[in-house]
C-alpha cells in the first residue's frame, strides 16, 4: 500500500541524520519493545509480512510522530487485538478482562538463542523456470494496491534492466493476508537516476531493487 513508510523520494522531510556511534536502544524500554515483538511473533499466530503492514497502516501523523519502537508497539496492539489475544477495553484500562486466544506454541526464555540464530528464512525451493533473464529490458508495473506491496511507490512503471536472477522466496503481497506463500523469483533490476528521479537526477547514478517477478512486464 501507499503508506507512510514508503519514502522514496519524498520531499519535505529533510536529510538523513545518522547518529555517530549510534546506540543500539535509545531507552531500556526500547528492549521490551524489541523482547515483546519477537516473544509475540512466536505464538505463530502471523507472519512478519501482516506484521509489516500493520505497521504501514498506522494513520501518516501517528506514523511520523512515532518513533521506530513506538511504531513496532502500536503496529503491536493491532496484532493481538486482531488475533484476539486483547480486546481495545483491555489495551486501554491496561488490565485483563476476558480471556483471549490460546497462542499455538510459547518461545520460552532458554529457546530464545536458537529461535534467533534460525531466523525465518524466506527462500524457497521452485519448480519453474524463471520468466526473465540477466540483461532483459523491463517496465515495472503501475500498482497502487490497498493491501501489502514490497514494490516501492518510486520505482512503479519505470523501465530497468534485469541485473541478476535470485531464488524463488515468499511473496508478501499475498502473505501478508493469509493467501499463502505463493513464492516466486525475485530479480535486481537496474534503472538510470534519469529514469526515477527525472532529467534534473545524475546521470552517472543508477539505482537497484529487488523485484519478484508478478511486478514486472517485458519492457
Amino acid at each position: 500500500m501507499n503508506g507512510p513508510q514508503d519514502l522514496g523520494g519524498q520531499m519535505g522531510f529533510g536529510p538523513v541524520a545518522p547518529e555517530a556511534d549510534e546506540p543500539l536502544f535509545h531507552a531500556d524500554w526500547e528492549k521490551r519493545a524489541l523482547g515483546l515483538t519477537l516473544a509475540a511473533g512466536g505464538m505463530g499466530h502471523w507472519n512478519i509480512d501482516e506484521s509489516r503492514h500493520a505497521r504501514e497502516s498506522l494513520h501518516p501523523a501517528d506514523y511520523y510522530s512515532s518513533t521506530y519502537y513506538e511504531i513496532w508497539i502500536k503496529a503491536l496492539e493491532v496484532l493481538l487485538e486482531r488475533h484476539g489475544f486483547v480486546s481495545g477495553e483491555e489495551l486501554t484500562t491496561g488490565r485483563s478482562l476476558i480471556e483471549g486466544t490460546p497462542p499455538r506454541r510459547v518461545l520460552s526464555a532458554n529457546n530464545v538463542s536458537t529461535v534467533l540464530a534460525k531466523g525465518g528464512p524466506c527462500d524457497r525451493e521452485m519448480t519453474t523456470i524463471p520468466r526473465f533473464a540477466a540483461g532483459d529490458h523491463i517496465r515495472t508495473r503501475n500498482l497502487n494496491p490497498q493491501t501489502h506491496t514490497r514494490l516501492p511507490r518510486y520505482a512503479r512503471n519505470k523501465f530497468g534492466t534485469i541485473e541478476a536472477v535470485r531464488d524463488g522466496f515468499v511473496f508478501p503481497d499475498t502473505n501478508a493476508h493469509g493467501g499463502g506463500e505463493n513464492p516466486q523469483y525475485v530479480y535486481t533490476v537496474v534503472f538510470p537516476a534519469t529514469e526515477i528521479w527525472g532529467e534534473t537526477a545524475d546521470p552517472t547514478l543508477t539505482i537497484s531493487i529487488d523485484a519478484w517477478e508478478s511486478y514486472l512486464e517485458p519492457a
